[in-house]
């Protein structure tokens, strides 16, 4: 069957545009991704060429399939994530005499691939764009960069088995594997391409912390791999550009090639994280489109700077990370919450956070308790699409936050997002007030909720209303809960046990010994 030609939504259709979308590596985490790539295309970003390498060419391959940004990030939102994993056919385990890989490439075609919507005659046909997908060939040891017209399944699979844990493919009498030793993104076969300005997403860590457990040692030897290679090319690009200010023509080019590069704040959790559940993909997604819109709000002409420390991360202490839905009443034109929530001219809004503390003593010793905030709104007067969330460009999160009353303090959600053009600020409250024992669980689970226009609280109030936390969702969030960063079980339980408690310390002063705070630790909030 033949298919005919079509232009996929990242397409520039016009090639002087001279873009460059690179992809770059990170096992399932390159979920990451799809945020990255809704937030760029929100604002009207398109591409003449575009590049992926390792766990990139799996978004590469579903754009170039004609998925949307935002239908990706929505397959990625309800993929089944355990499927990546599929253990080797028992035959082949029998016939080699032992296992080649510790899993194979079932879970990616039968379901990974399908899951995000990758068709290989739709990639082949794709116009408008010039795309390549780096994949190892390994009898000559060099990274080959495949036209997207000219991929085939063996060579896509091939792009992402990582040694040990997929096999090699064997394609036209040549084992094929993936890209990452050598190289996880190719910025140059971009720029050879006509491409002056690259757009990287980078999902790799990279901190100066060595982690000494055999697991990360592995991860250690990809990221060594990996960025090395990196660095040399923009190490190249560096001198392509000292050589153009000197009026040389390189490529094609007589102007400087600009490199963007969108990256985690800190090193975004490993694969097995992923897979136990300890983070999502809508999580990853939304720290993506985080990540791209204070990347823009930031950016200068000149890109990042082309040396070591292009990808350089946080590096984070022992943390914990939990994820809370919130649902409720809300009504657009209101200002009170009260009035927002009433039954029968309500429209139900639901808050999806995700917390993430960087560090637990930091938190516990900070008088205000503050900590980061991603997630997303269900909203649908808002909505584009039915079932399309809205991810947040910023957000903050308190626990037990001071306020100018002694007996009142606050559980603070605020996230802010874009509809249409338009910034909004959606801020949240639990007042949790000095009183009787039976007050704990309503006030504790009642987010007094108002949505500002503008990009924080003091924009003008256009809705309000009443979010919930509900039993079921409270089981839910205490499933998600665990220590970050934690090297080991001691660890892990010393940052859990100073989490709840701090958390039961303040619960039993508000309620149990019905303790104001002390005038210390006052403030306006």
């Amino acid at each position: 069957m033949t298919v005919s030609h079509h232009i996929p939504p990242i397409a520039a259709n016009d090639y002087t545009q001279s873009r460059a979308l690179i992809l770059a590596g990170g096992g399932m985490r390159v979920a990451y991704q799809a945020g990255v790539i809704q937030a760029l295309s929100e604002t009207g970003m398109r591409f003449s060429h575009a590049d992926g390498a390792s766990g990139g060419t799996i978004n590469l391959a579903a754009l170039l399939s004609g998925i949307s940004p935002v239908e990706l990030c929505q397959r990625w939102r309800t993929l089944n994530i355990q499927q990546f994993a599929s253990l080797p056919p028992l035959n082949e385990v029998i016939q080699q005499g032992g296992i080649a890989a510790l899993g194979s490439a079932d879970g990616l075609t039968q379901h990974i691939y399908p899951g995000l919507g990758i068709d290989i005659p739709r990639i082949n046909a794709a116009s408008g764009i010039n795309a390549t997908f780096n994949v190892c060939r390994f009898d000559t040891k060099t990274v080959v960069p495949i036209p997207h017209t000219e991929i085939n399944l063996p060579r896509l699979i091939a792009g992402a088995s990582l040694p040990i844990f997929m096999p090699a493919v064997e394609d036209n009498g040549v084992a094929w594997t993936d890209a990452v030793w050598i190289q996880d993104a190719n910025l140059l076969a971009a720029v050879e391409h006509g491409a002056r300005e690259l757009w990287l997403v980078w999902c790799i860590g990279n901190t100066s912390q060595y982690k000494h457990d055999l697991f990360r040692q592995y991860v250690h030897m990809i990221e060594m791999s990996a960025i090395g290679a990196l660095n040399r090319e923009l190490a190249t690009i560096a001198q392509i550009n000292a050589r153009i200010a000197q009026g040389e023509v390189i490529y094609g080019h007589i102007e400087p090639i600009v490199v963007h590069i969108i990256k985690p704040e800190y090193p975004l959790p490993l694969d097995p994280d992923f897979y136990l559940g300890r983070i999502d993909a809508a999580t990853l997604i939304d720290l993506g489109y985080r990540d791209t819109r204070h990347y823009l709000r930031t950016m200068t002409p000149h890109g990042t700077l082309l040396d070591a420390s292009a990808t350089q991360m946080k590096t984070p202490s022992t943390g914990i990370s939990f994820r809370e839905t919130m649902s409720g009443g809300f009504q657009l034109g209101s200002v009170l919450p009260a009035e927002g929530a009433q039954a029968g001219c309500a429209t139900p809004l639901s808050m999806h956070a995700t917390i993430h503390i960087r560090d637990i003593h930091a938190f516990v010793a900070d008088p205000s308790h503050k900590a980061e905030l991603s997630g997303h709104i269900d909203f649908a007067p808002f909505n584009t699409t039915v079932n399309t969330p809205i991810p947040a460009e910023s957000g903050l999160f308190q626990l037990f936050a001071p306020s100018d009353d002694p007996k009142l303090t606050y559980m603070v959600y605020e996230l802010g997002f874009r509809h249409e053009g338009e910034s909004y600020y959606l801020a949240g409250k639990k007042h949790v007030r000095v009183g009787a024992p039976w007050k704990l669980w309503s006030e504790t689970t009642t987010l007094y909720s108002t949505l500002h226009r503008g990009t924080d609280s003091t924009g003008p109030v256009i809705g309000a209303g009443i979010l919930q936390l509900g039993v079921s969702e409270l089981l839910k969030l205490l499933s998600t809960f665990h220590p970050t960063e934690a090297d080991t079980p001691c660890e892990a339980a010393c940052a859990t046990k100073q989490f709840f408690g701090f958390f039961a310390k303040e619960l039993t002063r508000t309620y149990i010994c019905q303790r104001p705070l002390a005038p210390t630790s006052i403030h306006s909030n």
